[in-house]
């Protein structure tokens, strides 16, 4: 024991560090975990290894795995899964279908192994799962109803890959003929839901009904919630093999969906013990990891990672997100970021020595290597760039928060999630809310005016906030909370009464006048009717966009000069610089910090945004 207690505590002390690189960074921390494993791994300085922690580390494994699996389903609230519900059943029973026949087509093909052993690999290699798809979401912002396809995915097919390769391996790979394997399947995944269900009927009851003094309640309520994610997961264990993931994924599912006492604090709670877990369960991976076992696959292993990546996961998730709010970079993103996790791994050492025992030692490397390369390098190059990926398909959309989910706000909303951007309406009528979620609205309920409200939507990563309501005094109030308690970057609010205009310019807050507004647009239609029939048709492919020029090469260029620059169906319809704002000429010049306008056909004005605004 003397010698393994450097070791966990070493393993802790690397692996806060590396979530606060992750941090700094904005890289997801499990490409550093899994490189730091590598270092003290076997392969590397030796100070881990499958022998360190003796029979016991499957058990602690599993353990952590319960832990990060409770906590993932935990936060899959019933709402969020209202999100991409079409996209997100089909990730899970189509996209599992597809993955696993997919992947042992590969792995038949280009290792030349049996039906039984690819299809064993394929059942493990179905997972994506919570203990890498967590620390990449973060790092970087998606929209709720991507994150919600990519979390619940990782949660139910981290399951549907722990029963279905347990069941393959004892019903195809040793032979028992007693088993079939979809009875078998189903059977498991019933009794992980119904052990899981049950320990969170207890859990609650004890949360709810027994009374605690005051000041215990909060750190009894962390602790009780803590052993009901152990016991599910034991128990369930200890009656069917590998069905504890179930269990502990079903009760931090029904548990994270109830009215519990404390969830702040369970929460941030589950939050810290899950980093913890995760630090040891990645890093203590590295003693898992053969590489000879890697390199013996040669370019087979390599032609299966290819298969299972970029022929496997694209078509799933093309499969998965048809028809639905997905934009094509948020497809392709979900495409390309698909990285598995510690599940396969640690059931895949486990088989690969069951094998080694039976005499099929070929067996038990080809298992092994095959799961750790995929796992290995879809680690590294999808989670560690994840956030690059993130931002060439453009789908870190600014978030934007609308108190009031009235006609305005609902109108409001549509418009901006045509352009991409991540919105997120607030009402305190539960109707409303409803209606709204229907409508396919990422909704919150809750009261736009309580700073605890506004910081459950994330106002703190808010670069606009707007206040639609019809009174005037609750937009003035989340307009004040907005701009001076949380330093929004910029606050618009409907102004109802003018007379009231005064009190909310004085916040700095953009003030819409109603009553200016209306009076303003009907004149439109008298004067203008045409322009004004087509700025009613943005969003609907058509696009206005003011950027701020920052491409170098373009400063001192004229309109004429940059007519190859700017794409058909777009056109360059007002300059603003020091102040005043005029329509451009031929002989124009551009100055880099000039505001330029773009209005045209919406994916024109998106290239020419592209290219006179360019990243940094």
């Amino acid at each position: 024991m003397a010698s393994i207690l450097p070791v966990i505590v070493g393993i802790l002390v690397l692996g806060l560090g590396a979530q606060l690189l992750s941090n700094r960074l904005r890289i997801p921390s499990v490409l550093f975990l899994i490189l730091i494993g590598l270092l003290v791994g076997p392969e590397g300085l030796g100070f881990v290894s499958i022998d360190t922690f003796g029979a016991g580390l499957s058990t602690v494994v599993g353990l952590s795995v319960a832990i990060i699996i409770f906590d993932g389903a935990f936060h899959l609230r019933r709402e969020k899964l209202e999100l991409a519900p079409r996209a997100i059943i089909r990730l899970t029973t189509l996209g599992a279908a597809v993955a696993l026949g997919g992947t042992a087509l590969a792995v038949r093909y280009f290792l030349h192994t049996d039906w039984g052993i690819a299809f064993l690999i394929s059942a493990l290699l179905v997972a994506t799962g919570p203990t890498v798809v967590t620390p990449i979401l973060e790092v970087i912002t998606v929209r709720e109803h991507v994150e919600a396809a990519l979390e619940a995915e990782g949660i139910v097919n981290d399951v549907t890959a722990a029963l279905l390769a347990i069941v393959i391996f004892e019903t195809v790979v040793v032979g028992d003929e007693r088993s079939h394997v979809p009875v078998y399947f189903l059977q498991r995944y019933t009794v992980g839901i119904g052990v899981g269900i049950v320990v969170a009927i207890v859990v609650y009851a004890l949360l709810t009904r027994v009374k605690q003094p005051a000041g215990d309640a909060p750190q009894t309520a962390r602790l009780v919630v803590l052993i009901g994610a152990l016991a599910a997961f034991g128990l369930a264990d200890s009656i069917f093999a590998e069905t504890g993931v179930a269990a502990a994924g079903t009760a931090g599912f029904v548990l994270g969906n109830l009215d519990l006492p404390h969830r702040e604090e369970i929460e941030g709670f589950n939050r810290d013990l899950t980093l913890l877990v995760l630090s040891f369960v990645f890093i203590s991976l590295a003693a898992l990891i053969d590489v000879e076992a890697l390199l013996g696959l040669g370019f087979g292993g390599i032609a299966v990672v290819v298969a299972v990546t970029l022929i496997v996961r694209p078509l799933i998730v093309a499969a998965a997100t048809t028809h639905w709010r997905f934009s094509a970079g948020e497809r392709y993103f979900l495409s390309l970021v698909g990285p598995r996790g510690i599940i396969p791994a640690s059931i895949a050492t486990l088989f690969a020595i069951e094998l080694e025992t039976a005499g099929n030692a070929v067996a038990a490397q080809t298992l092994a290597g095959t799961v750790f390369l995929v796992i290995f390098i879809t680690v590294v190059l999808q989670a560690g760039l994840a956030r690059q990926l993130a931002e060439y398909f453009e789908i870190e959309p600014m978030r934007t928060i609308i108190v009031g989910g009235g006609r305005v706000g609902r109108t409001l909303a549509t418009r901006l999630e045509n352009r991409g951007e991540n919105v997120i309406l607030v009402d305190s009528d539960s109707a409303t809310v409803e209606r709204l979620r229907q409508e396919g609205f990422s909704t919150h309920h809750g009261d736009g005016t309580s700073t605890e409200t506004l910081q459950e939507v994330g106002i703190d990563n808010a670069k606009l906030v707007v206040a639609t309501t019809a009174d005037d005094d609750t937009n003035l109030l989340v307009s004040q909370l907005a701009s001076t308690r949380f330093d929004v970057e910029r606050v618009l609010a409907r102004v109802n009464t003018p007379e009231n205009v005064d009190a909310f310019e004085t916040l700095d807050v953009d003030a819409i006048d109603v009553s200016s507004a209306t009076a303003w647009t009907i004149d439109n239609e008298i004067e203008r009717p045409a322009l004004a029939h087509w700025m009613n048709e943005l969003g609907e492919g058509h696009d206005a966009q003011e950027i701020v020029v920052t491409a170098a090469e373009l400063d001192g260029a004229t309109i004429r000069d940059l007519d190859s620059e700017i794409p058909d169906g777009c056109i360059v319809a007002v300059i603003a610089r020091n102040g005043e704002t005029h329509v451009p000429e031929a002989d124009t010049v551009l100055e880099a910090g000039d505001r330029v306008t773009f209005i045209g056909r919406e994916d024109a004005v998106r290239t020419a945004v592209k290219r006179f605004h360019p990243r940094d």
